[in-house]
């Protein structure tokens, strides 16, 4: 039997990933490209690589999600996020495609993790980095992820005034 205090732990973290679009889409409404392409500190992605990263760390928790539920603890790949915000797409393309991409995969995930049974979700992978990883941990993280990224953007513009 599944505790009360652990569903509704999962159920407000599903919540928490649901309204993620939604979040970084107020974040980023009226920015100019100028805006866009302005790093939240020295030596930090700008808001534009922030929105492209989003999609980018979440189509990989995505997948993670996926083999965690379907094989027997798979090994999750990892990859180094600052060369995927340093390529072309990352630096330069407009985010109209990573919202969209966020819009679609967080219904997908949400949707996905909604059917998940109890015991489903103490099934694990192996990180390379964090070691032994569950279906349960992998919901905390991203949901805490996008609002993390969320944060940094809501932060940036109010340091600037826009």
């Amino acid at each position: 039997m599944v505790s009360t205090t652990l569903v509704d732990h999962r159920s407000g973290m599903l919540e928490r990933l649901r309204t993620t679009p939604q979040q970084l889409r107020v974040a980023v409404s009226g920015l100019s490209d100028a805006q866009l392409d302005t790093p939240y500190g020295p030596g930090k992605w700008t808001i534009r690589q922030v929105v492209h990263h989003l999609a980018d760390s979440h189509m990989n928790a995505f997948v993670r999600m996926k083999l965690v539920l379907t094989e027997d603890k798979p090994t999750l790949k990892t990859y180094d996020q600052d060369d995927w915000a340093d390529t072309i797409d990352g630096k330069l393309l407009p985010i109209a495609s990573s919202l969209s991409i966020i819009d679609g995969l967080h219904d997908r995930m949400c949707r996905m993790l909604e059917s998940v049974p109890d015991s489903a979700w103490s099934r694990s992978a192996v990180h390379p980095e964090r070691g032994d990883i569950t279906l349960d941990d992998l919901l905390a993280i991203y949901a805490r992820h996008g609002e993390k990224h969320i944060a940094t953007i809501t932060g940036l513009r109010a340091e600037k005034g826009w």
